[in-house]
This record gives structure tokens, C-alpha cells and sequence, in this order.
């Protein structure tokens, strides 16, 4: 290949990168898979590394500097990162709209919700990003560009602003499910949680080497163009333009026309802030007209155009009564803190993780004391800290048990993990946790066989281990408290449905330790049966790319475990489809879009997406101009109007059924 053809391809795909990246990062609408992604990467490293006169800084390959930094260097913001004041209720903030009206008459307002997480700015010099920022004192900050260009809803180049300096304020995040994966592989790793996605974000962002920072889950949302050489009349308008320019703006962000308005919206954040993936811990009001904004002008500390508005505490106080442990799926004890019951964010709590027995010794946590409690969203809530100022003298330590709390079987530790597991596979504490992973809806989807129901087939000891449940008999269903003859047929006939599931779900059903849902997708497109997955070899599954050596180990052990090959021979005896399904030459919906919106009847979201999917089509999450098929099921949401609007097809339950006939 000659350095004019190279040209072309690295161009075109550093297009096609970004392109995607776009759709992952900014629109939350992956039109490819995470696989198919890394094979663009790797193929325009591969020729990158050919021609590397051919790099351009804003390559999607240079995202990750080679070299940790010996420090962070201090430099001025163009323009001061001030605070905002703070308001706490509809009074206060009617107080800030009185002192704005008597300048002006009328004033509309522009509404965001206040991210929790580290106020950064971002500079930007013919469309390319030369500088990112820290808040710092607000005069000044530490240059943290290395470590921006990491996060990947970053744009290293901007789309439609090319010319002249553009500074841009935004805050840096980390999303709850994200800070849970993270925390999850601290402790894996024996190393320390964070203790919540504030610190988690800046803890990762003031990293000096960049390639930790880049295997941190931070995302960011920007808000302000605050130095620029564009006319812009209003904030409102100034989003649309950081939108257009490739940057993430927040979609719940609104122009609200009075005070009263702003309140009421001020309160519908507040009630959906659990609902969220990221934490916000109030709503920030802004003058919309940037004339007005310039007129009202700055305290030394805070814009006189714009403030916050907090939410209720998401902390509390309380006293830890007791520590249960839990015995999970794999065998580790969980310990669990049991409180009297607080009330925090509008929720009553009264157990919150402790995360391990390390966790415990490391925050001097004892029995009696008085602990700080955080809760995030739909996030366990978790013991911060004891206050110990509080503490009584005869409070106690807390011992770890010697045996299993469930089956009292001696428990183990391996030295170079932080968990203490009970390593008895016939735990019925492990069983009932397998059979409940193994029918979950990502999974094997087997409906009406939840934690109650598997509790009692234990008690009546019907099941020892998961493929138990194909052999279940009506009798068997109407011996168990509160199934009547209905309802018993409903399971049987739910369980009979997912011997055909996927061959990708039935891999992660197994519950092999460390194979998640994107491992077994992996496994899936390699092998085509669960023998050939069976006979290969540690050293085969570890050459497959995006595994990793620890994943590799965990098939391998798995399956030179005698009694799982029994267990999987158990499975092929009921006809548990333990192959991946051989597709039709011709698949009718070949890279065909569809979106759903509403409850569909007769089969959940997850099968009809099985139905899509094996017919060649696409399953997208949102609305978008090249949507094939929208299905609208009962009591649709707001992708219905879009829809209607853009002109789209659209298929009730009954016209989506005659279509996949």
C-alpha cells in the first residue's frame, strides 16, 4: 500500500470512527456493536503504524498519550470559572427572579440540572482542542488535557466551528452504573472503592497517567460557551450550537418562560433524579438573553444571571443496629449493614452494603456506632463512614465468620482476592441465586419463577441445581403454596419456551464467573455449539479477542469440572437448544431499524427483539430519521410523536406479528 491509498483509508476511517463514536457516546445510539468498533480501531492503528507521518493529533488513535506526566501544569482560564449561589426553596428562588425584574420586565429562563461532578473548561483553537482545564480557584486550574482526550464524548475535533478561540465550560461525570463496575473491579483487585461518583470522577480525572483515566467510565455534559468569537443572543440558542458542534448536551435542559414555571420544573427533576444514570444534585437556573446576562454582569464569587436551586440531602445519620451476611451466586459473603430505618431522598432505608469484610476494617466500622448513610438513585445505599465522635466505648467489632451462615461449610479466601466465599456449590443460598440468574430476562427470560417461588421449590427440595427445572412436573408446581392450576401451567409453559432461547443467553445463564452478557456474545460468534466451546482449550479462548486471560481461565475451569459437563448433558436430555441457530441465507429484515415504544401483549420486548434480530434486523434505542419500523405497543411514550413527525412507519402489535410471519 502506497502512502496516497493509506491517506484515504485512515481518512475515511477516522470518519467512520468518529461517526460511531458520535452515535455511542453523544446520542446513546449505537448502530454497531462494541466488536464490530474494535476491529475499525484496530485496523486504523495497524495502518497508522505503517505511516506514522500519516498521525494527526486529533486521530481517534491518539486519544490515550504514551507517557504519565510528572505533574499538572497551572494556567489561566480565559475567561473565571465562578460558583453559583445556592437556594434551597420556591421562596428563595422567587427572591432571585424579584432582583432580576427590577432591571428587567420580563425574563425567561433557561433550566439544567446540575450535574454531581468536576467543573472543567475546554479550549478550542480553529476547531481543535489545544487545552482542557480544572476549576481550580476559578482564576486558574491544572491542564488536564491529556486526560480529556480519554473521554471518548470528548470531540478532539469540532464539527461546524473551525475558525478563531472558543472556550467551553462543562462537568465531568461518572455514571452510577459505571462507578458500580468500577467499584466492583476495585474490590476484585483487593484495592479501595470510591465512596461515591463525585470522588470516583475526580479521583480518575486528576490521574497522571492517561491510561488509567482512559479505562475509567467518565462521560461529560458541557452547558456554556463562555469566551467566543460567534454572535449568540441567547443561552438556549448556545446549546444548539454546542450540539451541532459534536459536544453532549444535557436532554433534559429546558427554556421555561417565568419563575413559576422554573419551579414547577425545578420539582419534576427533583422526582426523577433516582430514575437517572447519573447523579444531580439540584437545578440550575440561567438568564436565557446573553444581553441580559453581560447587563446583570458578577459578584467577585457569582454570576448575578444565574443560580441553583438544591435538592434534599441524598445523606443521613443513623445507627447501625447488626451486619447479616449474604451468600451470593458465586459463594462470596456480602455483609450487610441493618439500620434503623432513615429516611433519605424520600426513601426509607434500613440496610445498605458494606461491600466486604476488608471495607469494614478499613473504615473502623463497629457495631452500635452512629454512620453517615449515602444514597444515589437506583445505587445499594452504602455506609460512608462512622461518625466516630459519637462513638460509644463498649461498641464492638464485628467478627467474620469462620463457616457459611447458610449450609456451615468452612469458608476460604484466596490470597490474591479480597472475597471470602463459601465453597460449597450445593450452598442452597449459591443455588437459589444461580437459579434466579439462570431465569432472569437476560438470560434463559423464564417469567413467573421469581426469589419466593424458588425459595419454596428449595424448601421442597425439587431443585438441587439449575437444569432441575426442566424437570419439573405440574405436580411438582401445584405442590408449592399459592399455585393453583394456572398459574402452574404458565410456568411450565414459560419454562418449556426457553429451551429455544438464544445459544448467546444460554452461555450467560450458565454462570460462569466473570461472563457477562457481552463475553457470551463473544463466546457466541466464535463457537457455534457449547461443545466445540466444551473442547476448546484455555489457550484458544484466551487468542479470542475482547475475553482477556482471567475469562479464558474461568471457561476453561468450568468446563473441566465433571459435573458441569453432566450438568450440560442434563440440559441436551430435555432439549435445551445448546447450539447457535443456523440463520436463513435470506433474512428478510437484513439491517432493517426498528425502535419500540409501549408494552407489547403478547410477548416481552426481549423475545419480539430475539424475532427482530434473527431475521437480520437492527434493534435501536431511539428515534432517528433512518428507522426502519417503529412498534407501538400499549401506552407509548414520546418516540411515538417523533415518529409521527419524521413520518415513519409505524406497526401496531397485531401488524408487527403478521410481519414476522
Amino acid at each position: 500500500m502506497d502512502k496516497k491509498k493509506a491517506l484515504t483509508i485512515i481518512n475515511k476511517l477516522r470518519k467512520e470512527i468518529n461517526y460511531h463514536n458520535h452515535k455511542y457516546y453523544i446520542e446513546n445510539n449505537p448502530v454497531i456493536s462494541d466488536f464490530d468498533f474494535d476491529k475499525l480501531l484496530k485496523e486504523l492503528e495497524k495502518i497508522e503504524s505503517k505511516f506514522p507521518e500519516l498521525i494527526n493529533p486529533d486521530s481517534p488513535t491518539q486519544r490515550i498519550g504514551e507517557k504519565p506526566l510528572d505533574h499538572f501544569e497551572t494556567v489561566n482560564h480565559i475567561t473565571p470559572m465562578l460558583s453559583l449561589a445556592n437556594t434551597y426553596n420556591d421562596d428563595e428562588l422567587r427572591d432571585f427572579d424579584n432582583r432580576i425584574r427590577k432591571k428587567f420586565d420580563k425574563i425567561s429562563y433557561v433550566v439544567e440540572p446540575k450535574i454531581d461532578g468536576i467543573g472543567v473548561a475546554l479550549v478550542y483553537e480553529k476547531g481543535f482542542l489545544v487545552r482542557g482545564v480544572t476549576r481550580g480557584d476559578g482564576v486558574k486550574g491544572d491542564d488536564i488535557t491529556s486526560n480529556l482526550k480519554t473521554i471518548k464524548s470528548v470531540p478532539l475535533k469540532l464539527d461546524k466551528i473551525d475558525n478563531g478561540l472558543l472556550e467551553i465550560k462543562g462537568e465531568i461525570f461518572m455514571s452510577k452504573s459505571g462507578f458500580n463496575k468500577l467499584n466492583k473491579n476495585l474490590l476484585e483487585k483487593n484495592q479501595s472503592p470510591f465512596a461515591n461518583t463525585r470522588n470516583a470522577a475526580a479521583g480518575s480525572i486528576r490521574q497522571l497517567n492517561p491510561k488509567i483515566v482512559a479505562n475509567r467510565p467518565l462521560d461529560i455534559f458541557v452547558y456554556q460557551i463562555s469566551y467566543s468569537d460567534i454572535i449568540i443572543k441567547n443561552h438556549e440558542e448556545s446549546l444548539i450550537i454546542l450540539k451541532k458542534a459534536g459536544f453532549k448536551t444535557n436532554p433534559l435542559t429546558k427554556k421555561v418562560e417565568n419563575i413559576e414555571e422554573a419551579i414547577v420544573f425545578c420539582k419534576e427533576l427533583e422526582k426523577i433524579r433516582d430514575e437517572l444514570d447519573y447523579n444531580i444534585d439540584g437545578a440550575v437556573l440561567k438568564v436565557n438573553s446573553i444581553e441580559k446576562q453581560k447587563f446583570l454582569g458578577s459578584t467577585t464569587k457569582n454570576p448575578r444571571w444565574a443560580i441553583s436551586f438544591k435538592f434534599a440531602a441524598q445523606q443521613a445519620t443513623t445507627n447501625l443496629l447488626d451486619i447479616n451476611i449474604q451468600v451470593g451466586r458465586q459463594g462470596t459473603l456480602t455483609p450487610v449493614a441493618i439500620l434503623e430505618p432513615v429516611k433519605i431522598g424520600g426513601v426509607i432505608v434500613s440496610r445498605a452494603t458494606l461491600h466486604n469484610f476488608d471495607e469494614i476494617k478499613r473504615k473502623d466500622i463497629r457495631l452500635g456506632d452512629i454512620v453517615l448513610v449515602e444514597r444515589s438513585g437506583d445505587v445499594i445505599p452504602q455506609i460512608v463512614k462512622s461518625i466516630i465522635e459519637k462513638r460509644k466505648m463498649k461498641n464492638t467489632y464485628f467478627t467474620i465468620p469462620e463457616k457459611c451462615p447458610v449450609c456451615a461449610t468452612k469458608i476460604i479466601k484466596e490470597s490474591d482476592e479480597v472475597a471470602v466465599r463459601c465453597p460449597n456449590k450445593m450452598c442452597p443460598a449459591r443455588l437459589k441465586w444461580r437459579v434466579k440468574h439462570f431465569a432472569s430476562r437476560d438470560a434463559m427470560d423464564i417469567e413467573h419463577l421469581g426469589f419466593s417461588t424458588i425459595d419454596k421449590m428449595l424448601e421442597k427440595n425439587l431443585i438441587s441445581d439449575i437444569s432441575d427445572i426442566y424437570f419439573l412436573t405440574i405436580e411438582d408446581i401445584l405442590s408449592i403454596e399459592g399455585f393453583k392450576e394456572k398459574s402452574a401451567q404458565n410456568l411450565i409453559d414459560s419454562i418449556e419456551k426457553s429451551k429455544n432461547m438464544n445459544f448467546e443467553r444460554f452461555i450467560y445463564g450458565l454462570g460462569i464467573r466473570h461472563v457477562g452478557k457481552y463475553a457470551a456474545q463473544i463466546i457466541s460468534r466464535k463457537y457455534s455449539s457449547i461443545d466445540e466451546l466444551i473442547n476448546s482449550d484455555e489457550e484458544d479462548l484466551k487468542n479470542i479477542y475482547g475475553l482477556g486471560d482471567k475469562i479464558a481461565f474461568e471457561i476453561a475451569s468450568f468446563f473441566s469440572n465433571n459435573e458441569n459437563i453432566k450438568l450440560i448433558q442434563r440440559f441436551k436430555e430435555v432439549g435445551v437448544k445448546t447450539e447457535k441457530r443456523r440463520l436463513k441465507k435470506d433474512l428478510p429484515f437484513k439491517d432493517k431499524k426498528f425502535v419500540f415504544t409501549g408494552i407489547l401483549s403478547s410477548f416481552s420486548r426481549n423475545k419480539a427483539a430475539d424475532i427482530i434480530k434473527n431475521k437480520g434486523g437492527v434493534i435501536l434505542s431511539s428515534i432517528t430519521k433512518t428507522t426502519n419500523y417503529v412498534i407501538v405497543g400499549e401506552n407509548p411514550g414520546s418516540k411515538l410523536e417523533k415518529a409521527k413527525k419524521l413520518g415513519l412507519k409505524l406497526l401496531n402489535e397485531e401488524e408487527f406479528i403478521l410481519l414476522m410471519k
